[in-house]
């Protein structure tokens, strides 16, 4: 489709309003989307470190009983 000038092609024949907020509907879910996997992944990685540092304070334990 092509259009006269920029105010046409913002205008979208008429149908701007639906084009645009698509277009910022999927924008934001995506922001979202984004905003909420990278604080999940961080949650994650600390999870998984404080597990592997209770895992060796355990092994520590074992190993100090085996000791007496």
């Amino acid at each position: 489709m092509h259009f006269e000038s920029l105010s046409d092609f913002f205008a979208m024949g008429g149908y701007a309003s639906y084009v645009w907020s698509a277009f910022g509907i999927t924008f934001i879910a995506m922001f979202v989307l984004l905003f909420v996997s990278a604080r999940r992944s961080k949650s994650l990685l600390k999870e998984v470190e404080a597990k592997l540092a209770r895992q060796a304070r355990i092994d520590a334990a074992k190993n100090l009983e085996n000791t007496l």
